[in-house]
């Protein structure tokens, strides 16, 4: 330190011409110092906003580069703060491929357009979600690949304009499917009889991919299950415990085949019998047992059998006890319909004697009538052939 800059312990800050013009002495140092710089800071800061712009703080967010799987989907980023002041007036995706330029989606004031026909029902943008302008391309073609532009146009309060843009690459490729992996459901792999369980194989690449599901063992001879991603059991039988593993492929690997690693499922215990409900006879599902290599027909319901896997013999029920009701409800309704024939014939019976009863009943009074007349009449010939007999006679 120079001699005029140190006086004992007395330690002089000069001010610099042009800046803020600070210089204060050691006594009133202590107490003003801090106060000074946090002014300092201030000044600073409005020194900076004063020359970087607003619309500097608007500024959108994206990738360079992203690859999507053929047939698959991808997320273009396009994101940015939104800002007290600015509104987002006009956005714009745009392609460019093979030296052209074409705009794929436009979002204003009217609502969202979908401008290229090979992009319909394929591309979206949420709208819901403010600063988020991503683009989601579902169903990649081969021919998706290009260069894809993000444009934002916003517009501030004192109407000027202000746009932003940011560029990613996109590159479709076919990727073959991958090694599957089993995924067993919440029971796991120990399960026991007669619960409800499966098998889901997973696995990557460019869909659509196809599945099959084998029991046995990868690279010897196995059974043929199922074409489908998960394989299902509605009530596990202890003849369902065995090796299972799964196969992939799809167009993308040239025929390239990858299987799983096996699994083992372990069903404990002693088949569920299901009680059967009254008026429905017995069913039947199709379960894969191990008895060859042919798919065995298993019946469940009223009369469930051992398994044979497990040494039981199969012996036929023994009727005891009540009749079964199966031949209880024709019987009442035999009964019921005989006394429904009984009864109607004897109500005919003694509608038809009521009829004839009435039907003599007024028949009675005609023939007092006609015995009244003839025999009026015969009293009168009686009375003239005693007044003139000689007449009569003749």
């Amino acid at each position: 330190m120079t001699k005029d800059r140190r006086k004992g312990s007395v330690l002089h800050l000069h001010s610099v011409p042009g800046v803020w013009g600070l210089s204060q002495s050691a006594r009133k140092g202590r107490q003003t110092c801090g106060t000074e710089r946090m002014g300092e800071a201030v000044q600073i800061v409005v020194f900076v906003m004063a020359f970087v712009p607003c619309n500097a703080l608007l500024d959108l967010a994206g990738v360079h580069q992203v690859q999507g799987t053929w047939m698959g989907s991808v997320t273009l980023p396009c994101t940015y703060m939104p800002s007290d002041g600015f509104t987002q007036q006009t956005l714009i995706w745009s392609m460019e491929r093979d030296d052209s330029t074409s705009t794929i989606f436009r979002r204003d004031y009217s609502g969202d357009h979908v401008l290229l026909s090979q992009f319909r029902n394929r591309v979206s943008v949420p709208k819901h979600i403010p600063g988020d302008a991503s683009l989601l391309i579902e169903n990649l073609e081969i021919s998706d690949s290009g260069h894809y532009t993000c444009q934002v146009i916003w517009r501030t309060k004192n109407n000027r304009v202000i746009t932003r843009e940011v560029t990613t690459t996109v590159k479709v490729v076919k990727v073959a499917a991958t090694k599957p992996i089993i995924r067993a459901s919440e029971l796991g792999l120990t399960v026991p009889a007669g619960a409800r369980t499966s098998l889901t194989c997973v696995a990557s690449g460019s869909p659509p991919i196809s599945y099959r599901w084998f029991r046995g063992t990868p690279g010897q001879k196995a059974l043929l299950l199922s074409r489908q991603a998960e394989l299902v059991w509605d009530s596990l039988q202890p003849s369902d415990t065995g090796k299972y593993y799964c196969e992939v492929e799809n167009r993308a690997g040239a025929g390239a085949v990858q299987q799983s690693d096996a699994v083992e499922l372990t069903v404990t215990g002693s088949p569920l019998t299901q009680q059967p409900t009254p008026g429905i006879g017995l069913n039947t599902r199709p379960l894969y047992t191990p008895q060859g290599n042919v798919p065995q027909l298993v019946t469940t319901g009223l009369t469930a059998a051992k398994q044979l896997s497990e040494g039981g013999s199969e012996e036929p029920p023994v009727a005891t006890g009540l009749p079964s009701s199966r031949y209880a409800l024709p019987a009442a309704l035999a009964v019921v319909l005989g006394v429904a024939v009984l009864g109607a014939l004897l109500t005919a019976l003694w509608c038809r004697r009521r009829n004839e009863e009435a039907t003599a009943l007024q028949m009675s009074p005609d023939w007092r009538l006609m015995g009244k007349t003839l025999l009026s009449a015969h009293t009168k010939i009686q009375i003239l052939r005693l007044k003139h007999p000689m007449t009569l006679s003749l």
